[in-house]
């Protein structure tokens, strides 16, 4: 099989999981236990298909340093490519495909959304193999997913006349579908869910965009051209990337080019775009309750419970969705869970931080998570890599005081330099330079009490950073 370069798209906002996922924190990088995440599982699904390259990641800039701490999780080295603005799966697959263009390489791509869930990898795989004979032929290749139902959330693919492979011509794309609809195309059979996965060699794909969608083209390549690189990122130039439209691949290319083809892939599989498809692929109990994390249910059935820093107790009820975090609490009954975007939209009316800020938050260091939160103090736990380090920096308003849980400290406090080890302190008054670096080869985990007027992150003078933000 020739060399493929899996191309993982990890944009999205992550509303549609709150409390969970949010805008800063979306869907691919929560936590589903064991320290497993849809990132992680699309990467490492994609570095076991046969004669797979480095991946090439294309995220936006808030999501930079959750995609480079799960990569160092996982021990995978990738390509991280960060999409100046939202603009759609056509631009940023076209990003990648400049990107791998580079020199005389000229690879067939995987396309693949970061954040669904496929179970049987086997047949994924196999269906992988198949593409790419159609894809070595010149076809632009996209997965269609056996339908288990009349599903109205999905587009649809139908499949035209057989080319090999175990592949078909693209008779047409149908856009999500109502009930009556759905239901007609099972019926009639020859119909498949539009995964959003392709499989499709570099250069095929730019031709036909450029054929296509010219001024999109032309704003990714001069974008293309004018990128800087920044640590372990690239990053194209936002000016001309901007003047592209935001449309998909199968908008922009898949609708119009006579090269669409598509792979049957009978999986199960979900773009997990709501708690009840949560529900749906999870594991249920002798009532019919799907639970993760701390849960007790009595007298209780068909409900999804996910505690993720509590004890959620629940006493003769049915049907609901209960998702309890550090800051929120979500209860609806499964029939309606997507309207939280409702409740999302009111909190982004009222800009409060619920919506938007994750207590876990990354930085190139490492991660913080705020544990209490208070008028004049603020408690948090902070990782930080091995041989990472801080910035210099001082605060006008705030003091802290660190306590080395695990791992060793190296502090720069004021003038003076010192090791600290678990269950050491010390105390960094305000006004007073500072820096905290982990010298050791593992984590470095340590608790920050802060304590002052203002406690915002705002509150920050760097005089030095090895990340390039001074200021």
């Amino acid at each position: 099989m020739p060399d493929i370069a899996p191309v993982i798209l990890c944009g999205g906002s992550g509303t549609r999981l709150w409390p969970l996922s949010r805008e800063t924190y979306p869907k691919q990088f929560v936590d589903l236990g064991d320290g497993r995440t849809l990132f992680k599982d699309t990467v490492q699904r994609a570095r076991r298909v046969p004669d797979s390259m480095e991946p090439v990641i294309v995220c936006n800039e808030a999501h930079r340093f959750y995609v480079t701490a799960e990569l160092y999780e996982c021990g995978i080295h990738g390509k991280i490519l960060l999409e100046p603005a939202p603009r759609n799966t056509a631009p940023a697959i076209a990003l990648a495909a400049l990107a791998l263009l580079e020199g005389d390489a000229d690879p067939l791509m995987l396309v693949l959304p970061s954040d669904h869930a496929i179970g049987d990898e086997a047949v994924f795989f196999e269906g992988v193999t198949s593409a790419a004979a159609l894809a070595e032929e010149g076809h632009i290749v996209t997965f269609g997913i056996a339908p288990t139902g009349p599903e109205t959330g999905f587009g649809y693919i139908e499949q035209g006349e057989t080319l090999g492979a175990g592949g078909y011509r693209v008779a047409r794309f149908v856009e999500k579908p109502n009930a009556d609809a759905a239901a007609a195309m099972l019926a009639k059979g020859g119909y498949f869910w539009n995964s959003g996965m392709f499989l499709l060699r570099a250069s095929v794909y730019l031709k036909e965009l450029e054929r296509f969608a010219p001024e999109m083209y032309l704003a990714c390549k001069n974008s293309w051209q004018g990128r800087k690189k920044d640590m372990a990122f690239c990053r194209p130039d936002k000016e001309t990337f901007l003047a592209t439209s935001a449309d998909s691949i199968d908008y922009a290319v898949m609708e119009q080019t006579n090269l669409a083809a598509v792979v049957p892939l009978r999986v199960s599989w979900s773009d997990l775009g709501s708690w009840e498809a949560f529900y749906q692929i999870g594991q249920r109990d002798s009532c019919g309750n799907v639970c993760s994390g701390d849960v007790m249910a009595e007298g209780t059935e068909n409900c999804y419970f996910n505690a993720s820093h509590r004890l959620v107790a629940a006493i003769g009820v049915s049907g609901l969705v209960v998702v309890e975090t550090q800051d929120a609490v979500l209860v609806a009954p499964r029939d309606q869970v997507q309207d939280v975007k409702k409740i999302v939209g009111r909190l982004q009316r009222e800009q409060r931080p619920e919506c938007r800020q994750h207590p876990r938050v990354y930085r190139p260091w490492g991660s913080y998570e705020t544990l209490v939160m208070d008028g004049r103090f603020q408690v948090k736990r902070i990782i930080v890599n091995p041989g990472a380090e801080l910035s210099l920096q001082m605060h006008h308003h705030r003091a802290e005081h660190w306590v080395v849980v695990s791992g060793t400290a190296e502090v720069t406090n004021g003038d003076v330099v010192s090791l600290f080890t678990e269950n050491q302190s010390t105390y960094i008054p305000v006004g007073t330079r500072h820096r905290l670096k982990n010298p050791g080869v593992i984590p470095l985990v340590l608790i920050e009490i802060q304590s002052g007027a203002y406690l915002g992150e705002d509150d920050i003078v760097r005089f030095a950073d090895v990340y390039g933000r001074e200021g």
